[in-house]
């Protein structure tokens, strides 16, 4: 029987005890509360921030930007307006608790109002003053109805100004005065007036009154104001439309010619060249015409009167007469007449006349009338029918003349022609016309010469005669046209103009300090002879063009050669030389004249160049008046300093400036509101 006291212990299994298993089942629901806990916070997160990102972009609040921090929203983003930053911030929080939202947005920096542009438009013609727009609030509304009311128009002034409580802005004050001035001044005008310039747009009733106008608003223009005038001539109105041309042993040439447009102008004067007409014929045109076939018409004639070989055409309206040349054999007259005939237009009638022989008469019944040219005394001789028209004859030229300047030494004959008076008050109207000259009147003919300073004086007589003598009576007009006594003539013209300006550089260059756009020492001289040969040259349109060697860069060039352009213009102008319809332009190195490989090249490249503008905005070709500029300098390197300059004038195009120039607007964002609490 074995020992049962030496047999190896049976293992027992431990157990847990009920202490142990109940901890270990709290740990593990505690362990699978959290990992839900967990969850459903970034279900809760995740759907708040879509929940309130879509309600902000369908509300239009796309500035707004939301983040999630566990139950915590974060509004981020720039709000236009405080009012908007609020809305957002409302609108979230009807959308989560709104002690979970947190306001972190920035507000765009408020807008300065800026003061309004101050504006009036001053219209003035035959039915008063109109006076339109924005005035500063003081004393310039009564100012400008005050001076409007003085202008004694029949009609009242219609007051349209409103005002606004603002400080005028530099230069207004200039500027309203001068537009007053000129209101004054043009009976038939639109001026707009601002704190920045003056445009005055007006009609002239002749060349004459234009060009006195141009002169009087360049001359009460205040310094350093923008003005732009556009004074218009209107075209006469030609009554009769006359055209009178003469073919003799004197040569071919126009006693009158009128046209009805500048083709019709220039196909006229044509005409004359080929019949032998020299020198620059006047032609006016103007409006009357009595119909639109007057160019071919003329012409017609002028070539009949060629095919003659001599005699004289004579258009009253439509009334066409011509009387041919003592040369003119009956085949050619025919000939021409019957050709000429023929081709004329329906509105055109025609009388054609033959000479008749001269009848010598042992005393001719005629009546004369000379005015002297430095009285300006009319003396009148001859025959007139009775005392009744030698009363009206005395009358009329008292009229035209002058009481005291009439002298009548007149013969009475009762045995005169019909219509013998008509002729001799015709004949006196004529001679008015003139600053000297005589007239002779016969049965057959009416004479009128002399000397006038008006370019259009033999137009006017010739339309005279025509109109008063009636269709196919023989008249004679020889005016010479003296300058000085033209009031035009004082004016110089944009050529002669540029011609004083040659003369000046002609003695001395201008110069530039070496590298710069600052006139040297000696240039002080030449603009001072400039300003000089420009006076009254009020309103030539002017190019004054700048131009450089080719060394440096392309781009230094042009802005060096733009800046030497500007300084002459604004040299001149500070001289009182009218720079309005001047303008400068920089060509840098792009029209050269020589070598640029020479020194003696680069110095004629290196020039300032004054050009005539024949028509607004057109670029004139590299030619015209130089003057030198220093010799050795050209422009200087291109380092980027304009670009820099440019890049920070543009920096912030849209911020609102003060009168002198700053900007009102803030340069940083407004410090964002302190946060809402938490609770």
């Amino acid at each position: 029987m074995a020992d049962l006291s030496t047999s190896s212990p049976v293992p027992v299994k431990p157990r847990l005890s009920a202490g142990a298993i109940a901890a270990l089942a709290f740990l593990t629901a505690a362990v699978l509360a959290l990992m839900i806990g967990a969850g459903l916070a970034r279900l809760v997160e995740s759907r708040s921030a879509e929940v309130v990102r879509t309600r902000m972009l369908t509300e239009g609040f796309s500035w707004a930007h939301v983040s999630t921090d566990g139950l915590i929203v974060t509004m981020t983003g720039t709000a236009p307006t405080e009012a908007q930053r609020f809305a957002a911030i409302n609108l979230a929080s009807t959308l989560v608790d709104p002690g979970r939202v947190r306001d972190e947005f920035d507000v765009q920096p408020a807008t300065v109002v800026a003061p309004p542009r101050f504006s009036v438009e001053m219209l003035r013609n035959d039915d008063g003053v109109q006076l339109i727009g924005l005035v500063p609030e003081g004393e310039d509304r009564g100012h400008l109805t005050g001076a409007a009311e003085a202008l004694k128009s029949d009609l009242a002034t219609m007051d349209m100004l409103e005002t606004a409580t603002y400080p005028a802005p530099t230069g207004w004050e200039d500027a309203l005065n001068y537009g007053i001035t000129a209101l004054k001044l043009l009976p038939r005008s639109k001026i707009s007036v601002a704190a920045d310039g003056v445009s005055i747009i007006a009609i002239a009733t002749s060349e004459i009154e234009k060009r006195q106008f141009e002169a009087a608003l360049s001359r009460a223009a205040p310094k350093g104001l923008h003005v732009t005038t556009s004074i218009s001539a209107p075209r006469p109105v030609l009554t009769p439309f006359t055209l009178r041309f003469v073919l003799d042993a004197k040569g071919a040439r126009f006693n009158a010619c009128s046209a009805d447009t500048e083709a019709a102008r220039a196909r006229i004067i044509a005409a004359a060249r080929a019949a032998g007409a020299t020198g620059d014929p006047i032609c006016t045109v103007g409006m009357g015409v009595p119909s639109p076939s007057w160019a071919q018409a003329t012409t017609l004639a002028i070539h009949a009167l060629t095919e003659m070989g001599s005699g004289t055409v004579t258009f009253s309206d439509a009334d066409v007469s011509l009387q041919a040349g003592d040369t003119v054999t009956q085949a050619s007259f025919d000939r021409a007449v019957g050709e000429l005939r023929a081709a004329l237009p329906d509105v055109f009638s025609l009388d054609a006349k033959m000479p008749q022989k001269a009848v010598v008469a042992a005393g001719p019944v005629e009546f004369t009338a000379r005015l002297d040219a430095k009285t300006h005394r009319a003396e009148l001789r001859g025959r007139l029918g009775d005392d009744r028209m030698q009363a009206a004859v005395a009358s009329f030229a008292k009229a035209r003349f002058g009481a005291d300047k009439v002298y009548v030494a007149t013969l009475l004959d009762p045995t005169l022609p019909d219509g013998w008076t008509e002729r001799v008050l015709a004949g006196l109207q004529a001679l008015a016309n003139l600053d000297s000259g005589d007239l002779l009147v016969r049965n057959d003919t009416v004479e009128v010469s002399g000397i006038s300073g008006s370019q259009t004086a033999s137009d006017t007589i010739s339309q005279l005669l025509s109109d008063r003598l009636g269709q196919g009576k023989t008249f004679k007009v020889d005016v010479t046209y003296d300058k000085a006594l033209d009031p035009m003539a004082g004016l110089p013209t944009p050529q002669e103009c540029l011609d004083r300006v040659q003369a000046v550089l002609a003695k001395q260059k201008i110069t530039f300090d070496p590298g710069s756009a600052e006139l040297d020492a000696a240039s002080g001289a030449v603009m001072d002879s400039l300003a000089v040969a420009l006076k009254n040259c009020d309103g030539i349109k002017l190019e004054i063009g700048g131009h450089t060697d080719a060394q440096g860069s392309t781009q230094g060039n042009l802005a060096l050669s733009q800046a030497r352009a500007e300084t002459v213009m604004v040299a001149l102008q500070g001289r009182q030389v009218d720079v309005s319809q001047m303008r400068a332009v920089g060509y840098g190195e792009g029209v050269p004249i020589a070598d640029n490989g020479t020194e003696a090249g680069r110095e004629q490249n290196r020039r300032i160049e004054f050009t005539l503008l024949d028509q607004p905005g057109e670029v004139p070709a590299a030619k015209g008046l130089t003057g030198m500029v220093a010799p050795g300098d050209s422009a200087v390197p291109d380092d980027g300093t304009a670009a820099v300059a440019q890049a920070d004038a543009g920096a912030n195009p849209d911020a609102e400036t003060a009168p002198d120039g700053t900007s009102l607007a803030p340069d940083q964002p407004t410090i964002r509101p302190r946060a809402r609490p938490r609770n």
